[in-house]
């Protein structure tokens, strides 16, 4: 991704999360919304009119550029104590999915039962932890990888096979957009690597989707859980029939 594609991804964020259209950005710019749009999908902005929309969303444009530099630098796993701050406050946990997820302050707080200055406080913690920046109005930068990872056995991955994969799995999975599918075989070392290959690009791909999708209202998002598991393994009734050496 190119540098200007990075500074024009940040301000969309920005300005999603502060509530800002195409067309009230064009307003304040005394624009045509066409004109707005064209600007963001052929990244053909001056340094004067990018000056002028961050000052749109109370930022400067050294604020800007940092806030899209920092975008290669996002946390791929948390730290343990990370983990544990999150475990110990479940309010704390569900604006870290939230922010994740790229909702802005005013959705996490007419969704969920957290007023504003609830919110705030959590925000304000998440900032301690280095897994987002406030920025002016509530606003935010998201400082962890889409793709992020949870410690080995580590407060997240354990509450994940205590409590959220068991809630996932119960399910017969017949909603139009439900699948569920089991496939096992014998592969060799080099067919193993290759479906790992492919499992790995796919949680890349869902999660450049979910960053992607950000920008669209609540109303046009679905919560959707994703599991992609694979080891060796043999079911037990199999397993307990067979002729021990």
């Amino acid at each position: 991704m190119s540098q200007l594609q990075q500074i024009r991804d940040t301000l969309k964020q920005v300005f999603k999360q502060q509530g800002f259209t195409y067309k009230d950005v064009a307003q304040r710019l005394h624009m045509s919304e066409a004109n707005i749009k064209r600007m963001f999908s052929t990244n053909s902005f001056s340094l004067e009119r990018l000056e002028a929309m961050c000052h749109i969303v109370d930022l400067n444009l050294i604020d800007l550029f940092l806030l899209a530099d920092q975008e290669k630098d996002k946390l791929s796993q948390l730290t343990r104590e990370q983990e544990q701050e999150l475990m110990d406050d479940h309010k704390l946990l569900l604006v870290a999915v939230c922010v994740r997820d790229g909702w802005s302050f005013d959705e996490i707080i007419s969704r969920y039962q957290i007023d504003q200055h609830q919110c705030i406080r959590l925000m304000a913690r998440l900032d301690k932890l280095k897994m987002i920046q406030l920025l002016p109005n509530n606003a935010y930068k998201l400082l962890i990888a889409q793709d992020f990872k949870w410690i080995s056995n580590g407060p997240l991955e354990r509450f994940m096979e205590q409590q959220v994969l068991n809630e996932f799995m119960n399910s017969r999975f017949e909603d139009d957009d439900s699948f569920r599918f089991y496939l096992r075989g014998h592969y060799s070392p080099s067919s193993i690597e290759i479906i790992r290959r492919k499992l790995n690009q796919l949680t890349k791909e869902a999660a450049a989707l979910n960053q992607q999708d950000a920008s669209l209202p609540l109303d046009k998002r679905r919560h959707t859980g994703l599991l992609l598991a694979m080891r060796p393994w043999e079911i037990s009734i199999f397993d307990q029939l067979e002729r021990k050496s």
